[in-house]
């Protein structure tokens, strides 16, 4: 009989516990993260009076809102040390549960530096879009495998920097997605309007030091080589289209826009 993932990795003296993973986090991402996703939110014109956080720690996110976010739900595996008493906090197994909310409940669903954690990003992608509003969108953020970073470490260790064997890394951190992957996934569950940017900030290889200014950027080559994460937002149409149609050639691209029209 084979044996489960967890199984293998105690085997090697690894924790893939969930509780176990998640507190390796310590809840919190950087603020840098939590600013690139507002500021994406303002760019595309993203209404934010409700919003679900999936994956929201100690939901420092909630702080970068402000007062236009009337109903803020926070998504996670634990209770974080710090998360705020007055947070509606839904404690969840993301690899084998189904968020206990009503479909079609929020303008905003966000999910930051929380999809490289789960075994399935596909099924927690097709679980956001379930939860976001006709209309409404989803931002994801991960760490950056393009960065200038990130790909020295692959070519010098053979892995990707945040994926290394070490405490807050992997066992923590498990599925690598380059940007391509998750606009590729948005487009599979059904989400349009794919916009990627960046956080502009990164850190220089064998160094502690952030790149300097000059070559910060939220798009393009600078972006990408110079910064540690990631974002991409997708709209989901205002009339719901099964996830996976336009791929299937249940319906064609072009329809999506019309219907939408």
């Amino acid at each position: 009989m084979s044996k489960t993932l967890a199984e293998n990795a105690e085997e090697a003296g690894l924790s893939l516990d969930l509780r176990a993973r998640a507190r390796q986090t310590a809840g919190a991402s950087s603020a840098v993260i939590y600013a690139a996703a507002v500021e994406l939110l303002r760019e595309v014109g993203a209404p934010i009076t409700r919003l679900i956080d999936v994956g929201c720690g100690r939901a420092s996110l909630r702080a970068f809102l402000g007062p236009r976010c009337t109903s803020y739900i926070g998504v996670d595996a634990i209770l974080h040390r710090g998360l705020p008493e007055d947070v509606e906090l839904v404690q969840l197994d993301l690899d084998t549960g189904r968020v206990p909310l009503p479909s079609a409940s929020s303008d905003v669903v966000t999910c930051l530096e929380t999809i490289e954690h789960v075994e399935n990003p596909r099924a927690l992608l097709r679980e956001l879009y379930r939860l976001v509003r006709p209309g409404g969108v989803v931002l994801v953020s991960t760490p950056n495998q393009l960065s200038v970073l990130s790909k020295l470490s692959l070519l010098t260790r053979n892995e990707f920097v945040h994926f290394q064997e070490r405490p807050g890394l992997y066992p923590a951190h498990i599925s690598a997605l380059l940007e391509v992957d998750l606009v590729r996934i948005y487009r599979e569950v059904g989400l349009r309007e794919i916009v990627v940017r960046y956080t502009g900030s990164g850190r220089v290889p064998l160094s502690a030091a952030e790149w300097p200014r000059m070559l910060s950027a939220r798009t393009g080559f600078r972006g990408r080589a110079f910064s540690d994460n990631v974002l991409v937002i997708g709209q989901k149409p205002t009339v719901d289209i099964e996830p996976g149609a336009v791929e299937r050639g249940a319906i064609e691209p072009g329809a999506v826009d019309r219907l939408r029209a």
